[in-house]
């Protein structure tokens, strides 16, 4: 038994400890790491030898919670797979990290109890605040946590809460943008590929159809490919839907609601020997990294990824910080088309 015990860990050392070690008060030892101007240095140096040989580590966590005030921010995404939500996590680590604030990151994989789970665990863990794209209008799910003094940003959409800050890109504009760049490249049958179920792909394909309106174009000219899920897998199998198509109805071009759904479609394509841009011009929607460095360099939509994740988290910090004053805002940036080789071959 004593074997055993000898490689048990040992507890954690208190305040306590450390004050019998250095032969003081506790509230003498809570003054050095609180206060230490009004310590002694004589009393100040015993104490912190002590904490150093006993290798105390001061309970921040506890410490905040007792003040209500926690160090830590819940971000909750839709697909953790995602590259653009990694960039976006990358943009809210930046802000918070200089603020002293900790992320816990959470992956709701387009489950709705999932993210229940999540949001219901934060609000356990007393989360300074939420960070959510959710999956649909979760308006009421929200209010819920705001009433029990949780602050929240919606991200990558916009809220239709006014109470509720969000920061969002205009997919809308650009649906148009991506739309606008086939059409005047001489293409009449266009595809778009993705799914209907999130609101920024339903604005994504809103903003197409404007664009074929604008141009004098009738919905025809779109032909809407719907995709379970916005992965490289779900590309494929919509690229092969497509070619399956007679080449008379075939499209000449492909719209794609995120560039996994366009880099699954360009695997598809490049498998069955179809080239692009030659046969297929091909655009998709985030430009993630791995778009320029595609075998084709893929023509995207750029969202300021890294630079909605720091807007949110500014706005999150900003209402924690003081709600009294805190003005909620519905920051939405404007989209930026890049132009890549998927793309550059005009029809006569």
């Amino acid at each position: 038994m004593e074997l055993r015990d000898r490689h048990l860990p040992k507890p954690a050392a208190s305040v306590r400890d450390v004050a019998i070690r250095a032969g003081v008060s506790v509230g003498t030892v809570s003054n050095v790491l609180n206060r230490p101007d009004i310590v002694t240095p004589t009393t100040r140096s015993r104490v912190l030898a002590a904490i150093q040989e006993l290798g105390f580590v001061r309970n921040d966590a506890a410490r905040h919670l007792r003040r209500g005030r926690g160090r830590t921010l819940g971000l909750v995404v839709l697909d953790v797979a995602n590259p653009f939500f990694t960039d976006v996590a990358k943009g809210v680590e930046y802000t918070t990290a200089r603020a002293g604030m900790a992320v816990i990151f959470c992956n709701s994989d387009g489950d709705r109890a999932k993210e229940d789970a999540y949001l219901d665990l934060l609000e356990e863990q007393r989360v300074r605040g939420v960070l959510i794209t959710p999956i649909d209008d979760a308006s009421e799910r929200l209010h819920r946590l705001r009433e029990r003094g949780v602050c929240v940003v919606v991200l990558d959409r916009t809220s239709t809460n006014a109470d509720v800050c969000s920061v969002s890109v205009d997919d809308h504009l650009g649906g148009q943008l991506a739309l606008r760049h086939l059409i005047e490249s001489g293409h009449r049958r266009i595809a778009f590929v993705g799914g209907s179920t999130l609101q920024q792909v339903r604005d994504r394909h809103r903003g197409a159809q404007q664009a074929l309106a604008d141009a004098g174009l009738g919905p025809r000219s779109l032909q809407r490919i719907d995709t379970p899920a916005l992965t490289v897998a779900a590309g494929r199998d919509a690229a092969a839907r497509i070619l399956g198509l007679p080449r008379q109805a075939r499209a000449t071009a492909v719209f794609c609601a995120n560039d996994l759904l366009a880099l699954g479609v360009l695997q598809g394509l490049t498998h069955r020997r179809v080239r692009v841009p030659d046969d297929v011009a091909l655009v998709g929607y985030d430009d993630i990294d791995f778009a320029g460095a595609a075998a084709v360099p893929l023509t995207s939509v750029r969202q300021p990824r890294q630079r909605l994740g720091q807007t949110a988290a500014t706005l999150l910090l900003e209402e924690a910080d003081n709600a009294d004053a805190h003005r909620h805002q519905q920051v939405v940036f404007e989209p930026e088309l890049v132009v890549r080789e998927s793309s550059l071959r005009r029809l006569p």
